[in-house]
């Protein structure tokens, strides 16, 4: 795991770029120069440390790299690869030597790397199939700047806040695929690889290399019993890859859910002294409990981490302003604590992220596997409306009232994107009127590639599963725990994202997903050989926390001072007056919502003010 950056007819200034990404890669620093090249590699020693330092050369290539190929040793026996190394770069070097782009099908991993090839006079640079692993570029005239995190291009150009972008923010809680706050940057969308002319500066392709809709359509026939089986031996070999692709000890996040429980269970043994990790809080939300009770059945060296909020409001802006830019999801609070404990004990943890997008664990699938919400016409529309305004709105988000609710209101959408954006982070949503004219903007972006989904043959269920994946996965959950990792040098594993599961799972029947209204039923019944009976059905668990307590006293001083000053960066975009009523509860709406628009427009002025600003 490291941190990379580089530039084409654009000098860098090295010391600062060393300072911006220390903390992905500690061990080792080195920037190589060709002519008007740059790139410039930060190192964090995990595999091969003695023979894998970067850049790496083979021929007229050169790579730097960032990830963790987990079946690179298998590759290089197919295809008869030579290498001097036990490094998976060298892997990478090799086979695009041999084959070109088309390698990429055959990766399972983490990954962004970028080759230099002199001869060509190109750069080519391709990102993993979900998305797990970040690269940003700024492209304007003549000049290519690229990093692994938005800031270490912001303090290397003068960039400009690209409106659209924030309205998308604002309507939507994160930043769609390419989408950045700067104008001329970009994110290389997951599963895309593109060159770029060295000569012009110029990107001379984008090209997306893997669909998971590819494998949506092959619709398998396995049973239940051996989908069960299949999936236990896939996640096995994607567990023990992962544990065993490192020369550091490697530990494993749990969070009492099945995804992390099993993994852990897994990955027990390959690893006899497997240390794992939980966060302890009291209330509604701590999952400590549960997680105890997988650690004392695996015997794990469990390690429960106490989180007190008493000095959140000394920590928070720290952590918002690390992404870089505006971020949305609140579970990247206790992400960020558990890493950092994490990394005192190791330097390599394993989580169950993708668990839920790959194998149905959301409760808001449930309606989808047995409506296609995306299809309703505009009576049921009017009677799904209806339905809502006349429910009360409530304090507590898990209860049946509240489900209903919001079911009702999801059925009342306008649009495609509106459906699901009512089915997934749900701020703004009913209350756009508050927008202040920009709400369009990025719809006419993404009503084309949303539409490519939502009027398919597809079933509801996999619909929304897959707008997920292409969506929430990438934009919001694996960006929070990239930064909350590696702003302690802490490398994240997720065998759940697997080449081996990313492409046989979706083929799989909706009712292996969602069955009645149980979510994740294949994974419940593989849970049925390795948890305890109490894990097996429970609701969905992670490191949740509890953002209305938050809103409304620990962190209510700090949000009311951004929200209330007369020079607020919010204003541009939204009625003022609308969110100072909301911050002194005098807006009738949902409590669980109103915490959320208030954490949003406060986590966006924390990045105008530290980050953009600063």
């Amino acid at each position: 795991m490291c941190g990379i950056a580089g530039s084409i007819n654009f000098p860098l200034n090295i010391p600062r770029l060393t300072s911006d990404l220390f903390h992905r890669g500690p061990d080792e620093q080195t920037t190589y120069a060709n002519d008007n090249v740059i790139l410039h590699h930060h190192r964090l020693s995990i595999l091969d440390i003695a023979g894998g330092k970067q850049p790496m050369h083979y021929e007229h290539l050169t790579i730097i790299f960032n990830g963790e190929i987990y079946n690179h040793q298998e590759l290089r026996r197919k295809f008869n690869l030579t290498c001097k190394t036990n490094s998976d770069t060298e892997t990478i070097l090799h086979l695009y030597a041999k084959m070109g782009a088309a390698f990429l099908n055959e990766m399972d991993g983490m990954f962004v790397f970028i080759i230099h090839d002199k001869k060509e006079k190109q750069l080519f640079i391709a990102r993993d199939r979900a998305g797990k692993k970040p690269v940003y570029f700024y492209t304007r005239n003549t000049e290519f700047v690229f990093a692994s995190e938005l800031h270490a291009i912001k303090n290397q150009v003068q960039l400009q806040v690209d409106d659209a972008a924030v309205f998308q923010f604002i309507n939507k809680g994160y930043l769609y695929k390419s989408s950045t706050p700067y104008k001329n940057v970009f994110e290389l969308p997951a599963a895309n690889f593109m060159y770029i002319s060295t000569v012009t500066g110029s990107v001379e392709k984008i090209n997306q290399w893997w669909k998971i809709e590819e494998y949506y359509k092959k619709r398998s026939t396995d049973s239940l019993d051996v989908a069960i089986n299949n999936v236990d031996l896939i996640l096995n070999e994607a567990v023990k890859n992962r544990v065993e692709s490192s020369d550091l000890e490697v530990g494993s996040f749990l969070s009492g859910g099945i995804d992390s429980g099993l993994v852990t269970a897994i990955a027990k043994k390959y690893n006899s002294s497997l240390k794992t990790f939980t966060v302890s809080f009291e209330g509604e939300y701590n999952e400590a409990p549960l997680a105890k009770l997988v650690a004392e059945r695996y015997q794990t060296q469990h390690h429960e981490i106490k989180i007190s909020y008493d000095n959140l409001s000394n920590d928070i802006e720290k952590i918002l302003a690390s992404y870089g830019e505006p971020h949305f999801d609140d579970s990247a609070i206790p992400s960020y604590y558990v890493s950092r404990e994490a990394k005192k004990s190791l330097t390599v943890i394993l989580n169950g992220d993708g668990g839920d997008e790959i194998f149905g664990g959301y409760r808001r699938y449930i309606p989808f596997s047995k409506i296609d919400f995306f299809k309703q016409p505009g009576l049921t529309k009017s009677v799904f409306k209806l339905l809502h305004s006349a429910m009360p709105d409530t304090k507590s988000k898990m209860n049946k009232l509240n489900y209903f609710k919001r079911l009702f209101f999801l059925g009342s959408g306008s649009s495609g994107i509106d459906i699901y954006l009512r089915s997934t982070t749900d701020i703004f949503q009913g209350f756009e009127k508050y927008i202040r004219g920009g709400i369009l903007t990025d719809e006419k972006l993404l009503q084309k590639d949303f539409e490519r989904i939502i009027n398919s043959d597809f079933s509801g269920l996999q619909k929304i599963m897959m707008l997920d994946f292409e969506n929430i996965l990438p934009s919001v959950l694996l960006v929070k725990m990239d930064i909350a990792t590696m702003q302690h040098s802490l490398e994240g594993r997720s065998p759940l994202l697997s080449k081996g599961i990313l492409e046989y799972v979706p083929s799989l029947s909706d009712s292996m997903k969602i069955k009645g209204t149980t979510t994740k039923y294949l994974l419940r019944k593989l849970a049925e050989k390795y948890l305890p009976e109490e894990l097996i059905n429970q609701p969905k668990r992670g490191f949740e926390v509890p953002l209305q307590k938050w809103v409304n006293s620990d962190l209510k001083k700090i949000i009311g001072d951004y929200l209330v000053d007369p020079n607020a960066y919010y204003t541009s975009y939204m009625d003022k007056n609308f969110i100072l009523q909301l911050l002194d509860g005098k807006i009738k709406i949902a409590p669980e919502k109103r915490a959320k628009i208030l954490w949003l427009v406060f986590t966006l002025e924390v990045w105008h003010s530290k980050v953009y600003k600063a």
